[in-house]
């Protein structure tokens, strides 16, 4: 009978033991969460109830278990399995408080600078996110470096991996230049400020904000909502168009071809009324003049200004749309006109529609050259 109720009081009292104490953490975590409500970390730990409540339940059977007799004949088993199941969930717990931390920093951060200076919370918000990468790769490679040397075999191999690991790292610094290079990208674009999480960039002739980046791939959400994927070593080695880069305010261009008796004046003041009518203008500068001109048109370009790049876009349609319809209602002279009336001929000159002998020439007749 004590061989049969040893292994239910040790193991009952253990998960017993451990949801006492993690239902207990979590009411504790609760009511600081409910008294602070300015900050996320009591709320963000909590998250880990999980993780920790497997290592309380870990750590009280991997010191139990031998005390319970479960198992004698696979002891050795039991105590290995139970051990990787601790260093499995402590590490997970260690992640997820160290990702709590970070995220509460970056949200006091944030709150306090979102409105005076949006680029440096962008910035901070790609550090963040590349060095939670990180640190979840080294406790990862910790985690799993403790589990092997658990085993006798591996301790015994260890000495012999030591002795190995300079050619050992030669040979796949080789085999992983490539990767190994964009990690270092991404790095120092994290801590470069070349380009953040948020951004409105130009690559390979695609305009998109920048949604994800890691240490070895960046994606871009283009207008559409396509999404581009490119290696971070792109932008460490090649030339791109950051348009949120110091300050996102951004000047735009608005063309039309026109003809010259276009009423130039007049449409400074139709640009001046629409921008008023428009909310995407920030009100900074606008412009309307005549840059260029043709035998048959003149190019006019409207110059707005926006507080970001999603405003620009706005502001521009809209000069344009607004502009063409109030020209097409109050001035259609100036709308570009092909002209297919005959041109004026110098006296002597055969008009280009008369034989040379001064007699109509019809429609589908082409002039002689001479030969037959």
């Amino acid at each position: 009978m004590e061989n049969v109720l040893r292994p239910l009081i040790v193991i009952g009292g253990s998960v017993v033991l451990t949801l006492a104490i993690g239902w207990a953490t979590d009411k504790l975590l609760q009511k600081a969460d409910a008294r602070n409500p300015h900050t996320p970390l009591w709320g963000l730990l909590r998250r880990g109830r999980i993780p920790y409540q497997l290592v309380l339940c870990a750590a009280l059977l991997r010191g139990s278990y031998v005390e319970a007799g479960v198992l004698p004949k696979h002891r050795v088993g039991v105590a290995q399995t139970l051990t990787l199941v601790l260093i499995g969930s402590a590490a997970w717990l260690v992640i997820r408080i160290a990702a709590a931390i970070v995220e509460t920093s970056y949200s006091r951060f944030a709150h306090a600078r979102i409105h005076s200076d949006p680029a440096r919370v962008r910035r901070v918000r790609t550090q963040v996110t590349l060095i939670m990468r990180v640190v979840s790769a080294v406790v990862g490679v910790v985690a799993v470096a403790s589990m092997l040397l658990t085993f006798p075999e591996m301790r015994a191999a260890g000495a012999s991996l030591l002795a190995s690991a300079g050619i050992l790292g030669i040979v796949a610094g080789v085999a992983a230049q490539s990767t190994l290079s964009n990690m270092f990208a991404g790095l120092q674009i994290a801590f470069g400020d070349m380009v953040r999480i948020g951004d409105t960039v130009v690559v390979d002739g695609e305009w998109g904000t920048v949604e994800e980046i890691t240490l070895t791939f960046l994606t871009v959400r283009t207008w559409d909502e396509r999404r581009i994927t490119m290696p971070v070593s792109y932008f460490t080695s090649k030339p791109f168009e950051n348009w949120s880069r110091g300050t996102p305010q951004m000047t735009g261009t608005v063309f039309w071809h026109l003809d010259h008796s276009a009423p130039v004046e007049a449409m400074r003041e139709k640009l001046r009324d629409i921008l008023r009518e428009c909310p995407a203008w920030d009100g900074r500068d606008y412009g309307l003049a005549v840059t260029d001109s043709t035998p048959n048109t003149v190019q006019v370009r409207a110059l707005v200004t926006a507080k970001d790049a999603d405003d620009i876009w706005t502001v521009r349609v809209t000069v344009r749309e607004q502009m063409v319809r109030w020209l097409c209602e109050r001035h259609p002279y100036a709308l570009p006109r092909v002209n297919t009336a005959d041109a004026a001929q110098p006296p002597g000159v055969p008009h280009a529609r008369t034989s040379p002998d001064g007699m109509p020439r019809r429609a589908h007749e082409t002039p002689r050259t001479g030969r037959g």
